[in-house]
């Protein structure tokens, strides 16, 4: 019995029919594709591309890859899988994957690696903040630079302070500066320009010219007008430098430097302060000079370092007595003892800072160098 074209021929090694056999059309080198509705032959293989089959021909499911072999693609557009080192190649959708790798997938990254990678990543992202100086070289060292310093005591800019460094005006614990940058300490070490010291920490100096009636007293409990009511809007507390009657005018001296205020009044130092004095005339010649020899009080003897008369109109005198005491009452006990009562006292003077033009009443800051003159005036 004959047999049937399409079983007909002989085979070929791949399992086709050769290329002369009753072969369908659209058949390739590989073996012919079969077409709708027939059964497929147990020697066909499967085309590239083709989605994998069970044995009974059904098509079979991609299998979903274990957490462990997925690989997530991490770099820029236009760059596959395939082409990044430790990447899983991209499959088709059929599941076949690239010629000579069908149906594989690349071995998966060691979970020990993958926790070295992590600890080295949070190790990079955790590491705290280094705290570094602002300035190199010489952020290391202590203190604040000399022109800083300078500026902030009221000698001018910084740039103005940077020239005195450079006239060679300022000296450090008694040596001259001659080069920028030097850094100091404001607590231990002394600054002075054209021999003068210079207030480097946070102190306040006033003058202020009291008025007759007002207390010597930062505070009064009977209520009365005192020192401390000229100064009530600043926030460092202030003492006075010494005492004024109450009934005196004058010059007094404010400041929150304890060691100036304690040197100024103390007998040792000195420091003299200058008083006019009215008084009724007529003065013999000889009264300057019995106070200069010294006149004998209750609490011992008492001498005036100077004595003049500034004005005289009939018998009202105005004088002018300097004298380096600080005793109460000291000038008026002075003149009375000698026959001579005070009607007004005003004192013009204390030390190197004088009253001036200054109002009754009025509060001014001292300059720079007022400030070093009294320092200077007491060994600071």
């Amino acid at each position: 019995m004959p047999s049937s074209d399409r079983n007909s021929g002989d085979r070929n090694p791949r399992g086709g029919s050769d290329r002369g056999g009753g072969a369908s059309r659209g058949t390739s080198r590989g073996g012919g594709t079969p077409r709708r509705g027939d059964a497929p032959r147990r020697g066909d293989a499967p085309r590239r591309g083709d989605a994998p089959r069970r044995a009974d021909g059904a098509p079979q499911r991609p299998r979903k890859p274990r957490p462990e072999e997925r690989r997530y693609d991490v770099g820029g557009t236009g760059q596959s899988g395939a082409n990044k080192p430790g990447g899983m190649p991209r499959t088709k959708p059929g599941g076949a994957g690239p010629a000579g790798n069908r149906g594989r997938t690349a071995p998966a990254r060691p979970r020990e690696l993958d926790a070295q990678i992590e600890e080295r990543n949070r190790e990079r992202h955790s590491k705290p903040k280094l705290d570094l100086p602002k300035t190199f070289p010489g952020a290391e060292q202590e203190g604040e630079r000399l022109q800083k310093v300078l500026a902030r005591a009221g000698m001018g800019s910084r740039r103005a302070c940077e020239e005195l460094i450079e006239q060679h005006r300022v000296e450090v614990n008694g040596k001259i500066v001659t080069e920028q940058g030097l850094r100091v300490d404001t607590d231990r070490d002394e600054v002075k320009v054209d021999g003068l010291t210079v207030a480097t920490q946070s102190f306040l100096f006033f003058a202020l010219n009291k008025p007759a009636g007002v207390v010597s007293t930062m505070e009064d409990p009977d209520g009365r007008q005192c020192l401390g009511d000229y100064v009530t809007n600043r926030e460092t507390r202030l003492f006075h430098v010494g005492r004024l009657d109450t009934e005196t005018e004058g010059l007094i001296l404010l400041t929150n430097h304890g060691e100036l205020a304690h040197r100024l009044t103390h007998p040792r130092y000195g420091v003299r302060k200058t008083y006019l004095a009215a008084i009724q005339g007529p003065l013999p010649r000889d009264l300057g000079k019995q106070l200069k020899n010294g006149i004998e009080l209750e609490d011992g003897w008492a001498r005036a370092d100077h004595f003049r008369i500034v004005q005289n109109t009939g018998k009202n005198y105005l004088v002018e007595v300097t004298l380096h005491e600080g005793r109460k009452h000291i000038v008026r006990r002075m003149l009375a003892e000698a026959g001579f009562p005070v009607d007004k006292l005003v004192r013009t003077g204390f030390g190197p800072i004088p009253l001036g033009d200054q109002k009754s009443g009025w509060l001014r800051r001292l300059t720079n160098t007022e400030v070093g003159m009294l320092m200077r005036e007491v060994d600071l």
